[in-house]
């Protein structure tokens, strides 16, 4: 069953998301693999790939909102955008001070990204193939608590982010499929 609505607009809106979803899936698994590579360190490529991600993040945001300006208030993509960029700003400070501190500012960002992403999947839901955004958001908060309570234990490492890029980018996968049939009609 098909919860897309036939107008033009939307089905563009539901066409340009899903390339979206798509190159944010790809993103998302290239990120996590890089960062697994050097998670127990920051060394430069781990303090890059920190910064890069909620980088991304911003230019996603920026695209989705642009995108689907026609389906209602964009608010929530901008507030995504300006969380995002205070992030990698904090990301690159936290750097300075070891991966406790990392996980701190990260678990924060997944906290809020999250409650944001799960928020605007909800208010997409009618446009179809919302369900993998309005799960994954809860997951992510979920996700930034353990950030932060792990921060504290001992020997932390940037595993767990690297971890978390990739359910986050299956749910992105599976969106864009989601997105596909719901716009062919099926």
């Amino acid at each position: 069953m098909s919860t897309v609505a036939a107008s033009p607009g939307v089905l563009g809106i539901a066409s340009a998301l899903r390339r979206l979803y798509l190159v944010r899936f790809a993103f998302a698994i290239v990120w996590a693999l890089a960062l697994f590579t050097t998670a127990s360190n920051l060394g430069p490529l781990a303090v890059t790939l920190l910064v890069l991600y909620p980088l991304f993040d911003v230019a996603a945001a920026a695209i989705d909102a642009r995108a689907s300006r026609a389906t209602g208030s964009p608010a929530l993509l901008y507030v995504n955008i300006a969380v995002s960029l205070i992030t990698a700003i904090g990301v690159a400070i936290a750097c300075a001070s070891g991966i406790p501190a990392v996980l701190r500012v990260w678990g924060a960002w997944a906290i809020v990204a999250g409650l944001v992403q799960l928020l605007v999947g909800v208010t997409r839901r009618r446009m179809g193939g919302q369900w993998p955004m309005i799960i994954s958001g809860g997951i992510s908060v979920l996700a930034g608590v353990s950030f932060i309570v792990g921060a504290a234990s001992a020997g932390p490492t940037l595993a767990n982010a690297a971890g978390y890029a990739v359910p986050g980018g299956v749910f992105f996968l599976v969106s864009a499929f989601r997105l596909g049939r719901a716009a062919k009609g099926d």
